[in-house]
This record gives C-alpha cells, structure tokens and sequence, in this order.
C-alpha cells in the first residue's frame, strides 16, 4: 500500500467519525464544529483525487461561509437542546442500520474502482481529450456556466435565502433579553426617569402627634 492509498483511508475513517459525532454530539455547537471537520476531511480527498478547484471550494464555501454562518445561528439562538433530542435514542438504532448500509456500498464502490484506478485522459465537453497541461478549472467553469447554469443560479438563491432567513432568526425579540432600544433611549426624558418628592425636614411621631391633639381638646 503506498502513501497516498494510506492517506486515502486515514483521511476515510476521519471522515466517518466526524460524521458520527455530528449526528450523536449532546451540544449543537460540538456538531456544528464536526462538520467542519468532515468538510476539511472531505476537501482532503478531493485534493488526493487531483480535483484541486473542488476542494478549495469546498473550504472557502462550505468551511469558511456556510458553517461560519450556522455556527453563529446555532449559538445565537435561544433552543433548548434536551427538546431537540427528544427520541433520539429511540430511532437511533433504524438510523445506525441505515448508515451502515451506506458506509458498505461506498466502500465496495470505492475499493473495487481504487485499487484498479488507471490515470484517463481529461476530456472537454465535446468529449475530445484534452492536452496534458488542459486546466480543470477552465473545464468545470464551462461547464458551470453553460450547461448548468439555472442550476447554479438556483443553488445561489437557495442560498441567499438562507441568509437572510438567519439574520432573520438572530434579529428575532427574545424574552430574557434585556437590551433597550436606542430609540426609546433618546427620547426619554429626565422628569420620565427622576421624580423629586417634597416632603418637610422634619416631622412628629404619630403617637406624640395624638397626644398633642387630646392635650389641646
């Protein structure tokens, strides 16, 4: 087994544990960091396949914008976690059943197509080969923004309404808030805050105030 089958399988198993923890982590905020690391392992095989375009894409989308963005939701946020797991271990063991079966058909696809892989040809989208110093990058812009470009604007809309739907979710009034708005802070006035009460610098006890009245009767 040489180097890079090796780190093929190391960057693999990574790869499926962190994608356990995402789905068995108690806090949101340790699953939200385990994807990012099943994305940086994911971008790793990619760069080991030679689809280097691929996996920047895949760090500076994914990591540094997309689950940036969820990591700050999930932590603004006020969600009460032990609700979110309710029966959760209830359906755990369909859902481990499942994942297995996944885990077994990637692994048979990829172990028969791995170990008999042969360096082919880039072809454009016209089918010809292309040179040996051809750009993939060039290639998959192309093919981008000609044959898939409804799908890619598509893909941007779903993505922007994303965003804006948490924004949305972070601007939201929360109960246990106790931030006042700027607004209401301006236009408060100093009678609305302070009221002065005149009261005498001194004054008789009730009982010597009684007794004064019976002595005068």
């Amino acid at each position: 087994m040489d180097v890079k089958t090796g780190l093929f399988y190391l960057f693999a198993v990574v790869l499926v544990f962190a994608a356990f923890r995402v789905i068995t982590a108690r806090n949101p905020v340790s699953a939200v960091l385990y994807l990012v690391l099943s994305f940086f392992q994911a971008s790793a095989i990619w760069m080991l396949l030679e689809a280097e375009f691929l996996s920047i894409t895949l760090v500076l989308v994914y990591v540094g914008a997309v689950m940036v963005l969820f990591l700050f939701v999930v932590m603004m946020l006020d969600e009460d976690v032990e609700r979110l797991k309710t029966g959760f271990w209830k359906h755990f063991p369909a859902a481990a059943v499942v994942g297995v079966l996944v885990i077994l058909q990637l692994s048979i696809i990829l172990l028969s197509n791995f170990t008999e892989t042969q360096a082919l040809p880039m072809r454009g989208m016209d089918g010809a080969p292309l040179p040996a110093d051809a750009s993939n990058t060039t290639e998959l812009g192309k093919l981008l923004y000609t044959h898939y470009l409804y799908p890619l604007e598509i893909a941007a809309i779903i993505l922007l309404v994303a965003m804006i739907s948490a924004i949305a979710l972070t601007l939201r009034k929360r109960k246990d808030s106790k931030a006042i708005p700027p607004s209401e802070q301006v236009h408060v006035r100093s009678a609305d805050r302070v009221r002065i009460v005149k009261m005498e610098a001194t004054r008789a006890a009730p009982a010597a105030e009684a007794a004064t009245e019976e002595n005068k009767a």
